[in-house]
């Protein structure tokens, strides 16, 4: 079954670590794509998510545009970080882990997120929507986002551990019907 992102209800986070100290969050604020969920059979659920690299925002300027640049996601030759699932195994009637590819400036690694199912139901225009969160965390290194400055304190600028955070709520689109 199709479902389509409710952007108005969805969000994608980032979180990392600035100077060992402080957590700096941000966010991907355009972002779309295909989700075939089954919620008959959660495993058979395709997924296939691109998000504009550019549309990452920390709510600083400065940050976003460093952010943005050749030093870290290269959006301007690497415009689109893309998730597309391979499997779910699923954990219990409501968690899972939904286990895909994560392409990031032209690298692509295998990336298990947890998920969880919050519900399903009518929403207020006769149509049926399910809530998701999922969760992961990566090492920013993997994908070659190595750029860094040592602080005189022996650690670092920006953590190699970034913590993924998503917030989905999907509508069931209307099956297709046969001519």
């Amino acid at each position: 079954m199709s479902w389509q992102i409710d952007s108005a209800h969805s969000r994608i986070y980032f979180v990392a670590h600035h100077m060992m100290m402080a957590r700096v969050r941000g966010q991907f604020e355009k972002f779309g794509g295909i989700i075939q969920f089954d919620d008959e059979e959660p495993t058979n659920t395709l997924i296939d998510i691109t998000i504009n690299a550019a549309s990452l925002n920390t709510n600083e300027p400065q940050r976003d545009a460093h952010l943005r640049s050749a030093d870290f996601l290269d959006a301007e030759n690497y415009p689109v970080l893309r998730f597309q699932s391979k499997r779910v195994e699923q954990l219990d009637e409501n968690t899972g882990r939904l286990i895909g590819d994560l392409t990031i400036r032209g690298v692509t690694r295998e990336v298990a997120l947890d998920v969880e199912h919050l519900g399903q139901g009518q929403n207020p225009w006769g149509a049926t929507s399910a809530g998701f969160t999922a969760s992961a965390s990566i090492n920013r290194k993997d994908w070659g986002l190595t750029w860094n400055r040592t602080l005189e304190t022996g650690g670092v600028l920006v953590s190699d551990k970034i913590n993924i955070e998503i917030e989905l709520e999907l509508v069931k689109q209307p099956e297709a019907v046969a001519v």
